[in-house]
């Protein structure tokens, strides 16, 4: 694939590895998204702040540092502040994704997703478009 022809890097946090498999291999059917996965929160402090993605889609619950904390960091660090992060869960009651908005996340994308439709998604909260905040 031409590396010329990405316009939007994603990068992919969640700690199970079946989900984030099928969910870079739907991101990744966009050719205009690069995506880049890791597995936990300390990993994706690191590879947020030195791979500069457009957007950050992220598990709300992970071992060690959950979501909202790598929010929190990603927030505090002077390099990755401004990166938008989409939290995706499966807990989508009206309380949690109003939490999650408080916290400073662009949206919020359901557990289960639609495979179909996540590359979509995440261009359009990416490119901060007309995305309803709340659930995606």
């Amino acid at each position: 694939m031409n590396k010329g022809i990405f316009h939007v890097r994603i990068l992919y946090v969640d700690d199970d590895p079946d989900i984030a498999e099928i969910a870079t291999m739907s991101l990744r059917l966009n050719e205009e998204l690069e995506v880049e996965s890791c597995s936990n929160g300390k990993e994706a402090l690191e590879k947020a702040e030195y791979w500069q993605p457009d957007l950050v889609l992220l598990d709300v619950m992970m071992p060690g540092m959950d979501g909202p904390t790598v929010l929190e960091k990603l927030q505090s660090m002077p390099g990755t502040q401004d990166i938008p992060v989409v939290f995706m869960t499966a807990r989508t009651q009206t309380a949690d994704v109003e939490r999650l908005m408080a916290l400073g996340a662009r949206g919020v994308i359901a557990k289960p997703f639609d495979p179909m439709t996540l590359a979509l998604q995440a261009l359009a909260y990416a490119r901060d478009a007309s995305v309803p905040s709340g659930v995606g």
